[in-house]
């Protein structure tokens, strides 16, 4: 029984599997390790991999902190399609040739135009709540609705390789930076217009998905095995004596 186990306090990295939502990831989690105290530091999407930033227990009081830091991503855009959801999960609702004078250098520098302060408004398929209601649900029923911009930093944005029509890149963002939305206005700016067809969480602040367990590795682990991994909140959040 869940009330006979001690509590586990602290912080998990975890290396989140396509397929699933942060929120099947909390919930595989609990029922795992028999715990009822557990949550996030940051959503991905289905599609995406990499890190998660599990919190157990008390540590769970950390997330607005926790949530904060930057993040930074590898990912894939495909140049010459545009979908309704900007990513390879939605419907192609445009498609444009890819001229061979789009090269390697001029998706580079386009990426880089896109480095520092600006506003991105949130795209209609995501989790973001207009008077409550999520806006994905609005698009599903082709509902289109005006949605407030939100600051964001983009500290870099690099060209890791072309290979016609898929340009692999890594950014550094602000937290509630829309990775998807940065590959559909890249592709603008590039010209043939573009989706994100892969997208992995490396780093979240000082976290590294270098550090992080599967969900196999994790089922397959004793309990305390597990406590053992578990980073310590004061040492997640400095002068925090969660």
């Amino acid at each position: 029984m869940i009330q006979n186990l001690p509590e586990l306090n602290g912080v998990l990295l975890v290396d989140k599997p396509k397929g699933w939502t942060s929120h099947d990831v909390v919930a595989k989690l609990r029922n795992l390790l028999q715990t009822r105290s557990a949550g996030h530091a940051g959503t991905l999407d289905p599609m995406a991999t990499g890190l998660l930033v599990i919190l157990l227990g008390k540590a769970t009081k950390a997330s607005q902190i926790l949530m904060s830091h930057d993040k930074e991503y590898e990912g894939v855009m495909r140049l010459g399609q545009v979908t309704n959801t900007q990513d390879a999960d939605g419907d192609i609702v445009e498609t444009a040739p890819v001229p061979p004078a789009i090269d390697a250098d001029a998706i580079a520098a386009a990426l880089r135009r896109m480095e520092g302060d600006q506003y991105q408004t949130p795209p209609m398929f995501s989790a973001k709540k207009i008077q409550g209601v999520p806006l994905y649900k609005l698009a599903r029923k082709g509902e289109d609705v005006p949605r407030e911009p939100r600051f964001i930093h983009v500290a870099r944005f690099e060209l890791l390789s072309y290979s016609a029509p898929d340009a692999a890149f890594r950014v550094e963002c602000s937290k509630g930076t829309y990775v998807r939305t940065l590959a559909n206005d890249a592709g603008r700016a590039i010209g043939p217009g573009a989706h994100l067809v892969a997208l992995r969480r490396t780093k979240s602040g000082d976290f590294n998905v270098a550090d992080a367990l599967g969900l196999d590795a994790i089922a397959a682990m004793p309990r305390g095995d597990v406590a053992a991994r578990l980073i310590p909140t004061w040492k997640a959040v400095p002068g925090r004596l969660l």
